[in-house]
């Protein structure tokens, strides 16, 4: 990605429109920066302060005398043109977060046009414009203009999401976040003026801190280059993409958003089939595919054990799994004579396994421990927590197991506000929680490959 070293970390950045203002954008990023404990130089720029939060600040970036691997710009688009077209050869890399241009129709169009070859004449690799930018763990940069008081920030993690719009970028951080899981790296790339979705591919294809990768995608600039960016990235990590735009109100939009042409969506099925992506068909889909693939790698098949102290919760995800192509075989007979000697005659021991509301911590531990490795590819475990006898130490020894057995283990709790301040405990190890047997099937179909629309 444009400045980052061979280090793989941005050292020095520019904030181009900084202000002490907290009513600007640039005040906020400013903000993101600090709160982020950004290791490197920070910059500010603007002719109208020597000074700002207790940094000298400079009046064109040309004046600052070192390299800038990242210039944040966050003044008007015109604004953004004039700059470069001044001495900036110390620029490496930029994001615009600046909106104004080909999103507004045929004069946008022209300043962004205009706005490539100013790029392209100065050697800079850009980001934007009309973007958020990066929100980075890795290397703590945090260009994002919205205050952590509104969008939550997650933790380090391994997946890295890749997406043209900030918002679909802000809403998923802030909900990855309040469920307890993490990213990698966000990138939300904008209008997509020089670098794109096949760049981030490329770069994340050998990030060592990025597990996974998920996209969201209104429109792909080359196609060519996408297939072959995201079949060598696939090859090291899952891929897993949402297109939207899909149908004409979307496509439609989509164009008024970013500029994007959405193209055929036929295009794009073919396009993830090709290249191994794995599609998935809708924004909590895609939340789901970054918290599972935060903690497991897929697997070889599709066949699921399902362990549940609730009969009603164990059938709903027996049949959602069917509909998403994924199956329940029935144990072997091997299995059931085991998991009868070791569990409570009033457990029932088929697929699902029925520990029923006088179940015990240890006998999720021993429903796991004692089904046949062969039998399943994974397991989805679901936990309501009104059986008196269930604590939250079962999260802990559930978890011991996962790590041991090389299976993914996926943890369903479904419930309030109660139910949720105990799931807890699953997350503080690591591990994943669905508050619904959906969001559990469709996490475990991502493991499997994605659900019956890919083959």
């Amino acid at each position: 990605m444009n400045g980052y070293r061979g280090s793989g970390k941005p050292e020095s950045i520019a904030l181009i429109g900084a202000s002490p203002n907290p009513e600007k954008l640039s005040h906020t990023i400013l903000k993101s920066l600090r709160e982020m404990n950004f290791k490197g130089k920070i910059y500010p720029v603007n002719p109208g302060y020597e000074e700002i939060e207790g940094l000298k600040c400079y009046s064109a970036p040309g004046e600052i005398n070192d390299r800038i691997d990242i210039a944040i710009f966050a003044i008007p688009a015109r604004a953004v043109l004039d700059t470069l077209k001044e001495p900036a050869g110390n620029i490496k890399g930029a994001v615009i977060v600046s909106s104004g241009f080909r999103e507004m129709g045929p004069g946008g169009m022209k300043m962004e046009d205009e706005l490539r070859d100013l790029l392209k004449e100065k050697g800079i690799r850009a980001m934007g414009p009309n973007c958020l930018g990066i929100y980075d763990t890795v290397s703590n940069v945090d260009t994002f203009f919205i205050e952590r008081e509104k969008i939550e920030r997650p933790v380090r993690d391994g997946v890295s999401v890749l997406t043209q719009s900030g918002s679909f970028a802000a809403m998923i951080m802030d909900e990855l976040a309040n469920e307890g899981a993490g990213v990698a790296r966000v990138v939300s790339y904008g209008n997509k003026v020089d670098v794109n979705e096949s760049d981030c591919l490329e770069f994340l294809a050998e990030d060592e801190a990025t597990k996974a990768v998920a996209l969201y995608i209104e429109s792909v600039s080359d196609g060519r280059k996408f297939l072959k960016a995201a079949s060598g990235c696939v090859k090291k990590k899952p891929v897993v993409a949402l297109k939207v735009g899909k149908r004409e109100p979307g496509a439609r939009a989509a164009s008024s958003h970013t500029g994007a042409i959405s193209g055929m969506y036929e295009a794009y099925e073919a396009a993830f089939r090709k290249t191994g992506i794995i599609e998935v068909a809708s924004y909590e889909e895609l939340k789901d595919a970054c918290k599972v693939l935060n903690r497991y790698s897929p697997v070889n098949g599709k066949r699921v054990l399902i362990i549940t102290d609730g009969g009603g919760i164990g059938i709903s995800i027996a049949d959602a799994c069917e509909e998403a192509g994924l199956r329940v075989p029935e144990l072997s007979e091997a299995a059931v004579r085991k998991l009868k000697e070791k569990l409570p005659a009033f457990a029932s021991v088929r697929n699902p396994v029925d520990l029923t509301g006088s179940v015990r911590d240890e006998h999720y531990v021993a429903a796991l421990q004692e089904t046949p490795y062969e039998e399943y590819d994974l397991a989805i475990v679901s936990l309501l927590w009104g059986p008196p006898l269930l604590t939250e130490g079962v999260a802990e020894k559930i978890k011991n197991f996962a790590d041991s057995c090389g299976k993914p283990v996926i943890i369903s709790s479904p419930g309030g506000k109660f139910s949720r301040e105990l799931a807890s405990a699953f997350t503080k190890t690591g591990m994943p929680v669905f508050f619904s047997p959906e969001s559990a099937v469709r996490a475990a179909a991502v493991l499997c490959g994605g659900n019956g629309r890919q083959k």
